[in-house]
């Protein structure tokens, strides 16, 4: 004869598929957290990228002032970009702007130059 104990020594059906899914709505959540958090890693690489290329097309065409745009040559040719120089408000001086894309991103520099540079 069965003792009692042996039958209430194991886990239900109905207390396994509970632990199933709370476990599984933990993990869905974690996954979901973890696709958000990379996509946000994504844009910050992007921005900075294009905001250290900006830079350094803002220190070329100080060098030499003339309004361009094109692509960056490898390894960044999906950013473009696009170098401005217009008039100021400002005597003597005039407004250098670039702006550098990749897909939906977008980083614009501006700074002012001394039109004896031009």
């Amino acid at each position: 004869m069965r003792r009692r104990a042996d039958f209430c020594s194991g886990f239900t059906l109905l207390e396994v598929m509970i632990a199933l899914a709370i476990i599984s709505g933990l993990l869905l959540t974690l996954l979901g957290t973890v696709n958000y958090l990379l996509g946000v890693a994504e844009r910050h690489e992007v921005l900075t990228m294009a905001s250290f290329l900006a830079k350094d097309k803002m220190y070329q065409t100080e060098k030499k002032p003339v309004s361009t745009n094109g692509n960056f040559p490898e390894p960044y040719t999906d950013y473009a970009f696009r170098t401005e120089i217009k008039e100021s408000l400002y005597p003597g001086m005039s407004e250098l702007t670039v702006t550098v894309k990749k897909g939906k991103e977008t980083v614009i520099l501006k700074e002012l130059i001394g039109r004896a540079k031009i």
